[in-house]
């Protein structure tokens, strides 16, 4: 079967230079380029940005996988098979010390939004034959990229023409709240606050108490960033109690999609795409189930059309799921 291949950049980020946990600016950009690009030096191509999931980075996408395809092989049957039509796709790294970001801006983490958005979608468009303009871009992604896939396009009209948001983050309430609960148990297992920082710089083995802070602490620099709280950000517990912060809590769940998505502006940014597909696993470990339900009941609710679908399956290894999405983004993008 014919291959794409991937070229892998060094890009330097203006935006993300100086940020707050001083993770590096000049990072690896990774693109694939379907089989047959170097053939016809006239031909473009519509392009898809695909943004992981916490925990998880571009390269580790592309990984060889045991028993399994890696993003980059699933693109090769796909557009061998003639499933869907041959894409350029952008993975990039947004890998953070604590442990990804949900690639929006927020001066507690960084300006990932206009890294993706406003310097790497231009560079790519520069450097490679695109189809460099709205109509022809996509973006998705799995968890929290899925969550982000679905805010850019509610937030940049025009950006994108189609969405993939897979067991996208939503529903605060069910998802955050459990690990949230958690959080000040876990953070004593450190010794506090400065302990998890600490470890976030250390190699070796991560208990489960690790990942759980730092996944939830991701959430909150993400969404209740302070510039006068220790590390940027408020943290959503009582750190004498452990007692959930009402005031914190509010602001982070205005961002939750199902609340953004009832926005009369943000509908009609999401009615403006070609394609939205959301998909969830009926066994999702976060209940993100129940979230994507509820967010399609609001996209019905304010007329966007869309497709949602269940599966039997958790959060973790349904990146095969792509096989279904990625066909219907393509499609849409080419017609």
């Amino acid at each position: 079967m014919p291959q794409g291949r991937i070229e892998t950049n060094s890009f330097e980020s203006q935006v993300l230079r100086g940020n707050r946990l001083d993770d590096p600016h000049v990072r690896p950009l990774s693109v694939y380029l379907p089989a047959g690009y170097d053939d016809d030096p006239a031909r473009r191509y519509p392009v898809i940005l695909m943004l992981s999931s916490h925990g998880n980075t571009g390269a580790a996408m592309l990984n060889w996988r045991p028993w399994d395809e890696s993003l980059n092989q699933q693109l090769d049957r796909l557009i061998g098979s003639g499933a869907m039509p041959p894409v350029i796709m952008i993975v990039p790294d947004t890998w953070t010390r604590l442990g990804g970001t949900l690639h929006v801006n927020t001066p507690a983490l960084g300006n990932y939004g206009d890294y993706l958005l406003n310097e790497i979608i231009p560079y790519v468009d520069a450097h490679y034959r695109t189809l460099a303009d709205g109509a022809h871009r996509g973006v998705m992604g799995r968890s929290s990229g899925g969550y982000a896939a679905l805010y850019h396009a509610m937030m940049t009209p025009g950006m994108f023409a189609a969405v993939a948001d897979h067991s996208g983050d939503a529903y605060f309430e069910f998802m955050a709240l459990p690990d949230i609960a958690r959080l000040h148990r876990n953070l004593m297992r450190f010794g506090g606050l400065d302990g998890l920082f600490a470890a976030t710089k250390q190699t070796g083995s991560k208990d489960q108490a690790f990942y759980d802070s730092v996944s939830i602490l991701t959430f909150a620099a993400t969404f209740a960033p302070n510039d006068a709280a220790p590390y940027g950000f408020d943290l959503p517990i009582d750190m004498e109690t452990g007692a959930l912060r009402e005031d914190v809590w509010e602001r982070c769940k205005h961002f939750d999609p199902i609340n953004l998505a009832g926005d009369p502006d943000h509908a009609a940014s999401l009615r403006g795409l070609k394609e939205l597909f959301i998909d969830c696993g009926m066994y999702d470990e976060y209940n993100l189930q129940v979230g994507a339900r509820l967010l399609s009941r609001t996209l019905t609710r304010v007329n966007v059309p869309h497709t949602y679908e269940e599966y039997p399956g958790g959060h973790r290894g349904t990146h095969y799921r792509y096989e279904v999405s990625l066909p219907r983004l393509a499609k849409a993008l080419v017609g």
